[in-house]
This record gives C-alpha cells, sequence and structure tokens, in this order.
C-alpha cells in the first residue's frame, strides 16, 4: 500500500525544501550513475527550525484526515539519517498530544555499558521505520530485520519525498520503484510527504522563471527514469 501525499501539504513541503536549499537543481550524478537535474539532500535541514519544521510536515502527513492509515506504537530511525528524523518526529508527535518511544540502531555495535546495536525504547508492537527517502530498499530491509529479531512488528515507512524512480538490480534498471518494491513485496505501507510529480507541479506552477527552467529537465528525467 502506497500512502499518497496530500497535494497542499505536498505543494507546502517542497517549496520548504526548494527555499531551505534543500532541494536544489542543476546537474547530478545519482548512485545509479544517472544525471539527475534535482537533488534532495536532507542532511541540509541542518539547524533547529528546519529539523523542526520538517518533523511537522512528518507528523502532518502521518496524522492527515482521509488518508489511508499506517498503525504504529513506536518509531524507528535507521543510522544514520534516520536517528536524527526518529528524535525530532517523536518531539512533534509529542507536541501534538502523542507520545510514542522511539529508537535507532548503530552502525556497529557496542560491547561494553547497554551494548548491542539498538538504542533507545525497547523495540516493540507496531514499528513506524522513518527515513528521508527510500533509494533501493536495502535500509528499510535491514530495518525490518532488526525489529523482528528484536521482538517487534514492521509496520510501515514514512519518508519525505519519494522520487518515483525505477530501482536499479545488478546494475540494470527494473520496472518498479524502491518505494513499490517496499510495498508490493515487504507488504509495507509507505507514506511519503511528498513525489516527483509534486516537485514537477511545482516547477510548472512556479512565478521564479529561473525555477520554472527546470521544469523540462525534470519531466524529461521523469519521462525517462520514472515508474
Amino acid at each position: 500500500m502506497q500512502n499518497i501525499a496530500d497535494p497542499g501539504l505536498a505543494q507546502e513541503f517542497v517549496s520548504f525544501a526548494v527555499q531551505a536549499g534543500v532541494l536544489r537543481f542543476g546537474e547530478f550524478k545519482t548512485k545509479a550513475g544517472r544525471l539527475s537535474p534535482y537533488f534532495f539532500n536532507a542532511g541540509l535541514f541542518d539547524d533547529g527550525a528546519k529539523l523542526g519544521r520538517l518533523a511537522e510536515f512528518y507528523a502532518r502527513r502521518l496524522m492527515a484526515p482521509g488518508a489511508p492509515v499506517i498503525e504504529f506504537d513506536m518509531i524507528f530511525g535507521p543510522a544514520y539519517k534516520g536517528i536524527t528524523l526518529a528524535a525530532a518526529l517523536a518531539v512533534e508527535l509529542a507536541r501534538r498530544g502523542r507520545n510514542v518511544p522511539y529508537a535507532y540502531n548503530r552502525k556497529e555495535a557496542k560491547d561494553h555499558g547497554e551494548g548491542g546495536t539498538l538504542v533507545g525504547a525497547k523495540v516493540a508492537g507496531r514499528v513506524l521505520i522513518v527515513d528521508d527517502v527510500i533509494s533501493a530498499g536495502t535500509s528499510v530491509r535491514e530495518s525490518i530485520a532488526m525489529i523482528t529479531a528484536a521482538g517487534g512488528q514492521p509496520s510501515g515507512v514514512a519518508i519525505a519525498l519519494d522520487r518515483q524512480e525505477r530501482a536499479t538490480e545488478g546494475g540494470q534498471d527494473v520496472p518498479w520503484s524502491a518505494v513499490q518494491y517496499v510495498s508490493r513485496e515487504l507488504h509495507l505501507g509507505v507514506a511519503a510527504i511528498a513525489t516527483l510529480d509534486d516537485l514537477l507541479q511545482y516547477l510548472q506552477r512556479t512565478a521564479d522563471p529561473a525555477l520554472g527552467a527546470f521544469a523540462a529537465p525534470v519531466q524529461a528525467y521523469r519521462d525517462r527514469y520514472g515508474v
């Protein structure tokens, strides 16, 4: 199940990401070796104000009325970007009246103190995985394994941007995206704040001619690599 974004919320988020310098335009090489006319770098939500606003978007997306619901009892943030996102989202949800525990993993197990690879609340119940994007599904699969081994039940994934882009396997393009793989093969709902289609609509409607000039290259990229 892919949890479709609210158009108004999505446009508001895209505008925020552009203004924050997190969504950039030009020519960027992706991990798959493609030349992309846009780049989304969630690591640039790099101060308290931007991170707090990002957490608001995640919370609003997850609590939006009328959208398919992903039920969860706690939050899990995969290392590294997911750690900050999970913590920020937990704070924002508590501010909105829903206090849920969160946990995250270390890249390497700790052999002293509390030990192990998991930090934070005990992993139990329905667990929502929070990350910036799903690039290949690897992080999600690893998170599922850790959550399941700890006794929890993965219930869904929340991301900021769905690139709606064909994934690659063994260096070859496949006819599905990483988000579709997670939804169809791993049977997890995916809630994205915005999609590449939302980004295209923003570029097509903007009053800024410098930004509007990127609508055609982004559309061409979508046509070539999109799902």
